[in-house]
């Protein structure tokens, strides 16, 4: 049986940084397990940078701005003192980012350059070109390596091993081997990013972001906090919903509908493009409702116009943007507009992180950052640049948090984590064999189908009550699923099936939240309850998952300084 003292689950931006902080003990024996190779991850899709008060191209600009800013952005939803903890902190590890090597964009005076952001009140983007994600998994994969954290790719997680409240550890399967291995730690940091998956085509998030560490600790006991809130992204390519960058409109692009109208002049007037995205997404699909977009149904779409601003800005600033418009609409972003439309993009809730200095759960031994997670700093809705500043800020916590609960524990027993162990094989025996079935690619489609249209941008009792029953019954076939796929070793189908079974639990505490939360607020809007109700719902969901039973439970949101007023922009 593998040992270590912490492991990390995920090699993005969070894990990455986790195992960094962490292996800084050098007496302690880190891992990290991840389903592709670490530079790979999702993270280096995080194009348009990370926020942080710098001041360097607004010298009035403060921690204290970046604060109020980040909880008007959430509707008031983020807890204030872990906003005000993420904040303060951030300058400090843009400056290790720095120092680590990463190749940021400099001012004229040498300085990391900034941009400004959708719901931001200063230029405090710091970026990297249209490849800040990018950039930064690169240079934290070689600060890894420099630090001989042990990385084994292509596990994929199985399911966290918890006997009374508290962690032996994980089981994983080894792709290349096709071996289900139990794998014992003292501290596991969960980092595996979003879930956007649910939503399958209609989403900017990679194949594999499916929610594997989130659904595990969902099983293992933790709850899900806020999972309702998902953050459609305004600019998804309208074919493919891959992502074009916030930086698009950061640099000065504009928004046109059929009719060649910058119609955010409706909706934000003095923010125009530069609303937060909860609030342009539902722009863009009003304009699309109301008749004013081009194309019918799932292909309707709008505009967005970059030809204003020259060759050179473009391909300086947005050279991967040009390039993905090029692969996946075939336009020429120098040369015309390319068609866009909201795409889901981000998970505000995820894995309920207690104590937010340490990321630490309700159960010992397992703590979570990154998307996965909801420590809360984005509350009903995230700003832009804000995600890559969560994934490094709190996977760096997380780290800490884990070396310290590693340092304290000793190696749990393995009763709980060999039970698992063993059902899984058992399980992977079972379903390579199985010849027929309910066809495990019918219901992700189905799920993906009702999740966009019935718990999308707009949302109803009707719909979501719809999609509540479709979603139970999917879970019901899913019992009968079969993955065609009798191999051992990269037996991908099965690991699909796996997948696909995460994405199904996820969704239905998705739809619960959302059902159960009569008002709107951030990117969860709701048409028969159109105004935020703060007397009774300024409070965070949790979801319990009790065997194949969900209960609904809330806690209070922690408000110190700024108390819930209307947003506007």
């Amino acid at each position: 049986m593998l040992k270590f003292d912490v492991l990390v689950v995920g090699a993005g931006g969070a894990g990455m940084m986790a195992a960094l902080s962490a292996s800084e003990d050098k007496s302690l024996n880190v891992a990290c397990i991840s389903k592709i190779f670490p530079t790979r991850s999702h993270t280096g899709a995080a194009q348009g940078g990370i926020n942080a008060a710098m001041a360097y191209r607004d010298a009035n600009d403060s921690t204290e701005s970046h604060f109020r800013d980040t909880v008007k952005g959430s509707d008031f939803l983020a807890d204030q003192d872990a906003v005000e903890f993420f904040t303060s902190n951030m300058p400090k590890v843009i400056s290790e980012l720095d120092y680590y090597g990463v190749p940021f964009s400099r001012d004229e005076n040498g300085r990391v350059a900034q941009r400004p952001f959708g719901g931001a009140s200063s230029p405090r983007t710091c970026y990297s070109a249209d490849k800040t994600g990018h950039v930064i998994l690169h240079a934290l994969y070689e600060q890894c390596l420099k630090n001989r954290v042990s990385f084994l790719d292509d596990w994929h997680l199985l399911s966290v091993a918890v006997e009374d409240g508290k962690l032996e550890g994980v089981v994983a399967m080894e792709m290349r081997t096709g071996e289900i291995q139990a794998i014992q730690a003292k501290a596991v940091v969960i980092a595996t990013g979003g879930f956007g998956r649910i939503y399958w085509s209609r989403t900017t998030n990679a194949i594999n972001m499916t929610g594997d560490g989130t659904a595990a600790c969902f099983e293992a006991g933790i709850p899900l906090k806020d999972p309702e809130f998902v953050q459609f992204h305004p600019t998804g390519l309208a074919s493919t919903g891959v992502l074009l960058s916030e930086a698009c409109r950061g640099e000065g692009g504009y928004l046109l509908n059929k009719d060649g109208e910058r119609f955010m002049a409706r909706y934000a007037p003095d923010k125009m493009e530069l609303g937060p995205r909860d609030l342009v997404s539902r722009s863009i699909e009003t304009e699309i409702k109301e008749g004013r977009g081009f194309g019918e149904g799932m292909t309707s779409y709008v505009l967005m116009d970059l030809r204003h601003l020259g060759e050179k800005k473009i391909m300086e600033r947005l050279p991967q943007v040009r390039e993905l418009a090029m692969e996946f609409e075939g336009v020429d972003l120098i040369k015309e507009p390319v068609p866009i439309r909201p795409s889901c993009h981000y998970m505000m809730g995820g894995i309920h992180v207690s104590d937010y200095k340490t990321c630490s759960t309700p159960i010992e031994g397992i703590h979570a950052a990154g998307e996965c997670s909801s420590v809360s700093i984005h509350g009903a809705n995230r700003l832009g640049g804000n995600s890559v500043a969560d994934v490094v800020l709190f996977g760096k916590y997380a780290g800490l948090g884990a070396k310290e609960t590693a340092k304290r524990r000793s190696f749990a027993g393995t009763k709980k984590l060999e039970a698992e162990a063993l059902k899984w094989k058992d399980e992977f025996e079972t379903i390579r064999h199985k010849k027929t079935g309910i066809n495990m690619f019918s219901i992700r489609d189905r799920l993906a189908e009702t999740m966009w249209y019935n718990v999308g941008i707009f949302r109803t009792e009707t719909e979501m009550a719809e999609a509540l029953k479709t979603v139970e019954e999917l879970l019901e076939e899913y019992k009968d699923a079969y993955c065609g796929d009798s191999a051992i070793k990269y037996n991908m189908a099965f690991l699909n099936y796996v997948e696909i079974g995460n994405i199904l639990k996820l969704a239905k505490a998705v739809t619960m939240g959302a059902l159960n939360r009569k008002e709107s607020r951030g990117s969860h809007s709701r048409a028969d309850y159109p105004t935020r109700n703060d007397a009774e719902f300024l409070k965070h969901t949790l979801i319990y998952k009790e065997g194949d039973n969900y209960r609904l439970d809330y806690i209070p949101v922690k408000i110190t300084k700024y108390q819930p007023e209307e947003r506007k922009y």
